[in-house]
């Protein structure tokens, strides 16, 4: 990369007012390093190091992680994992056989796995193996930390476990306490294990004392496995801590995904304040005319508290917030409506039917189908919509709401703010992932904090002027983006677009790039002859909204043509996608074929857009045409 480039891409994005560029990527999908990779990325390896370096070259100041929480070993989806342990998959062990780490592994230890790794295990993450041969590892290591012989590095390692354990022993041990459990009843669902293990951690008065003693006969039968887990922790919280303040001093922040679904490990343990016979989902929209069954547990609204009076489930939010903002900078966060007015559904029923039926769990005072819903109404039946034909999942079916039932909405999303704010940040460290609906209630409580919501620009209808993602609705507080972790790569997507989808898709990055309107057809013409540059123009397309926050997934910017997640499906291909070794020369070679997104040229085409003829314009046209193969008078960077 040349050396001035990241200094150009630096003022560029000054002058188009855009305060952060998010390079996305999901901790699995991190390179490796290939003598020691046993199948899952790590953000904690000098593969990641070198992978986040170039990409802040590249004018990313903000790294987007996905959830880290721990995920169990039937669902590798990282948006099912749990709010408080951290995924032990992440864990770089390759570190552990150094001195920082008091030499707790042989190298050949780690060797040996890696020589029984899979063939593909660079480009997809093969779950089993990878959780064996971590899992092993991380044992080893624990075991060789408890008996050892002392020594300065292993008696500050125990001090700082120790101090670990104590600061953390809420959520650790009834996390550990929760795998081991689940072992015993064969990965059963826990609503199935029965008494007292269903209830443990909720006894009734009159059983405090029998689960006492199950509690004990079981951490005294599994004290081995869960020292384990305990130590597993340990590591990679202490990883994830020293790589925080290396990106800070890269000058980057890190951003943590706070995913909306509740793990299992979280419903069994925060069992008496979930909403029994519902379920969260999604309703229908248009991306998913029939909904969502997610399945997930709700949070009984009963137990959120009074003003100044948190119940247990507002304290359950801020203790995870505190966590949270303790380890990020700031957070994605994933489908607000669950925390503002969630869409839930009957659990008896047949999901798929179910869901469709569902509703707004504050905005049902008298629904016939859910009379149950009616106590936590917020919403009064004249402020719904007096249109018959707006179904209940319509952004319109709340007509009208007073400021005290906004305020009464945004009991857990305030939460989340007030923690923010606890920790040196403000609102404007929240991403918040509003796509194709926007209910009422959810505008009102985003509107308080002046947040906006995601523009997804793959995913807009050119010839429709009222489509939520057009870059022209986008403002300040926005986050555009051309894809997420659940759309399919831009690469594809732009291989399967007919020549009319191509051409209306075109002719509006024309009108968005080309100051002059007698040349926007010639420019379109361009764009549809080669699809690469179709994804140069729609990159560039971000740098000139009024949005100043904009977002990447690895697999656009790196040209990846391959799925990371197909939502709705399970599979073991979801979720496992990784950048290869040779990324950085994969990168380069697409690049020439514009089969990679080319920064420069994209802030090149925005610059000129907002009719600029500057010498910084020039001079990133020059560094793009560098990178790749231009057709002459590309107006990136010619002059006129």
């Amino acid at each position: 990369m040349a050396e001035r480039l990241p200094a150009l891409v630096a003022e560029a994005l000054r002058a188009l007012g855009v305060r952060r560029l998010a390079f996305a990527i999901h901790d699995p999908s991190f390179p490796g390093e290939p003598a020691t990779d046993l199948g899952h990325g790590s953000p904690y390896s000098a593969a990641a190091h070198a992978l986040l370096s170039y990409v802040r070259d590249l004018g990313f100041n903000v790294l987007q992680l996905g959830p880290q929480g721990e995920i169990s070993e039937g669902n590798s989806s990282p948006y099912d994992g749990a709010a408080f342990s951290r995924r032990s998959l992440s864990a770089n062990v390759a570190l552990l056989a150094g001195e920082d780490w008091g030499r707790l592994l042989p190298p050949d230890a780690i060797a040996a796995w890696v020589e029984r790794r899979p063939a593909d295990a660079s480009l997809r993450v093969p779950y089993g193996f990878a959780r064996q041969a971590q899992g092993d590892l991380l044992r080893r290591a624990g075991r060789t930390l408890a008996t050892s012989a002392p020594s300065p590095e292993t008696a500050r390692l125990r001090e700082a476990l120790r101090a670990f354990r104590a600061r953390h022993a809420r959520w650790l041990d009834r996390d550990a306490l929760f795998e081991r459990l689940e072992r015993e009843h064969s990965g059963n669902p826990w609503p199935a294990w029965g008494d007292p293990d269903a209830r443990l951690l909720h006894p009734e008065p009159g059983e405090r004392e029998a689960f006492g003693r199950r509690r004990a006969d079981l951490e005294r039968k599994h004290r081995g496995e869960i020292e384990t887990c305990a130590f597993a922790q340990f590591v990679v919280h202490e990883q994830h801590h020293r790589f925080r303040e290396a990106r800070a001093e890269l000058g980057m922040q890190v951003y943590g995904d706070l995913q909306i679904a509740m793990s299992a490990r979280d419903a069994w343990s925060c069992r008496p304040w979930l909403l029994r016979g519902y379920r969260l989902g999604a309703p229908p929209s248009r991306t998913n005319p029939d909904g969502q069954a997610w399945g997930y547990p709700v949070l009984d609204p009963t137990h959120y508290g009074d003003a100044g009076r948190p119940g247990p489930v507002a304290q359950l939010v801020a203790e995870r917030m505190e966590k949270a903002f303790g380890e990020y900078d700031g957070l994605r966060v994933d489908h607000p409506h669950g925390l503002v007015c969630p869409w839930v559904y009957r659990a008896d029923d047949d999901a798929v039917r179910a869901v469709r039926s569902g509703a707004r769990l504050f905005a049902a005072p008298d629904l016939p189908d859910h009379p149950e819903l009616a106590r936590f109404a917020i919403t009064r039946r004249q402020q719904l919509t007096r249109d018959p034909a707006v179904p209940r999942w319509d952004d319109g079916w709340v007509a009208q709401l007073e400021p005290e039932q906004v305020e009464r909405y945004a009991v857990l999303f305030d939460a989340v703010v007030e923690a923010a704010r606890r920790h040196g940040r403000g609102p404007d460290d929240l991403a918040c992932e509003v796509l194709s609906t926007l209910p009422h209630p959810l505008a009102r409580v985003l509107a308080r904090h002046e947040l906006g919501r995601f523009r997804v620009t793959q995913k807009l209808d050119p010839d429709d002027p009222d489509d939520a993602y057009r870059l022209e609705r986008a403002v300040r507080a926005d986050w555009v983006m051309i894809g997420t972790h659940d759309t399919p790569p831009l690469w594809r997507l732009l291989d399967g677009w007919g020549p009319t989808r191509a051409a209306a898709r075109a002719r509006y990055a024309a009108g968005l790039l080309e100051p002059r309107p007698e040349r926007r057809a010639a420019f379109a013409e361009t764009l549809v002859r080669d699809r690469g540059l179709l994804a140069q123009a729609m990159l560039a397309e971000l740098f000139v909204s009024a949005a100043e926050n904009a977002m990447i997934f690895f697999s656009d910017l790196f040209g990846l043509d391959a799925t990371y997640n197909q939502p709705g499906t399970v599979s073991a291909d979801n979720w496992s996608l990784r950048l290869p070794p040779s990324w950085r020369d994969d990168h380069r070679a697409r690049l020439r074929r514009h089969r990679a997104l080319n920064v420069p040229l994209a802030l090149a085409l925005a610059l000129r857009a907002r009719g600029s003829r500057s010498d910084l314009q020039i001079a990133l046209g020059a560094e793009a045409a560098r990178l790749a193969s231009l057709p002459p008078n590309w107006p990136g960077g010619e002059r006129e």
